[in-house]
């Protein structure tokens, strides 16, 4: 194939002039290929090919320049932003009539700010499940809520164990939710809280919308809480509780090939993304938060982001003050 994909290529561009960069290009396509496992149509392989050597010129520049964040090439690499934002994302505004948590979340008996400490890690602790992958379904909110839900069974029994997106993709559409075309983790909480949630193991994830079916339900919730919109500091006080379902803009270039350091990039607040916080902490004296993503491992810091923290905007970095909240598990 990839002697094909050469001479495909070299024949269609032989014209350019500038063949060492060519050369450059087409062997940087072809590992990519091999990497991800791509297979195109000859039409296609040309298109991707020109979005390939697109993308590619962005993130070198970027790595060229003096940021706090690198880029690399990843499996979306033949995507255009278009495409990336329809395949990966999958948060839905909410509607009018939406419910939110019923508990005040400045009433709870929290820590000041000033007290808590510089750094905090969840994944370090035992509360977060392996960065796990969403594939071309827009089911970003079931990831997030069944991973604070992992974290708060893990604080509540001791037991890490991997819950079901599927479940929630298939049976929640009368809470509000839409499957592979989105949704929000309030309303996936709510399904949990009134039906329970299965074992990954047993209802598995197929990246696609399906029927819902019967399993034995590892767990329910007993409520779940809306923090506080537009506080960083009210956000810090959440995740030390446990992890914490947030909503985040994720269309963006420097998004979408993120690879390591802290993003301080504008990244916009239109959300359109569930995810999870897991900590905070600096890095090279830059605050950041950390954030488990649903792209695989492949993506990002093995499958994690660093979004600044401490911005002048209340929205915070990529909106991920807006729209966060967890779920409640008494013991």
């Amino acid at each position: 194939m990839f002697t094909k994909l050469l001479s495909t290529i070299f024949s269609l561009f032989i014209i350019t002039a500038n063949s060492a960069v060519l050369d450059v290009n087409v062997a940087k396509f072809t590992e990519f290929i091999k990497t991800y496992d791509k297979n195109y149509s000859d039409v296609e392989l040309v298109s991707r090919f020109s979005i390939f050597k697109d993308n590619l010129k962005k993130i070198e520049e970027h790595n060229s320049e003096n940021h706090s964040w690198k880029m690399a090439v990843n499996k979306f690499a033949d995507l255009t932003a278009d495409e990336f934002k329809l395949y990966y994302t999958g948060f839905n505004n909410p509607r009018p009539n939406f419910r939110k948590s019923t508990i005040n979340f400045r009433e709870l008996n929290l820590s000041p700010v000033e007290d808590l400490p510089a750094e905090f890690d969840w994944v370090e602790k035992g509360a977060v499940t392996g960065v796990k992958d969403q594939g071309q379904c827009g089911s970003c909110w079931a990831f997030s809520t069944i991973a604070s839900t992992e974290g708060v069974y893990f604080l509540s029994t001791g037991k890490l164990v991997s819950l079901s997106e599927q479940q929630l993709v298939d049976c929640s559409s009368s809470y509000g939710n839409q499957g592979c075309n989105g949704g929000l983790m309030d309303d996936g909480f709510k399904y949990i809280e009134a039906n329970g949630i299965c074992s990954e193991s047993e209802y598995g994830y197929t990246a696609s919308d399906g029927t819902c079916k019967k399993c034995t339900t590892v767990t329910k919730i007993n409520s779940f809480v809306d923090i506080t919109p537009n506080s960083e500091s009210d956000l810090q006080q959440a995740v030390l509780l446990n992890p914490v379902s947030v909503a985040i803009e994720a269309d963006e270039f420097t998004f979408q090939f993120y690879s390591s350091g802290v993003l301080t990039a504008e990244c916009g607040t239109n959300l359109d993304h569930g995810v999870l916080l897991v900590g905070y902490g600096n890095l090279d004296g830059v605050d950041y938060w950390k954030v488990k993503n649903s792209w695989g491992v492949s993506w990002g810091q093995e499958g994690y982001i660093l979004l600044a923290r401490n911005v002048t905007q209340p929205e915070g970095q990529c909106g991920i003050t807006m729209m966060a909240s967890y779920p409640v598990l008494n013991s």
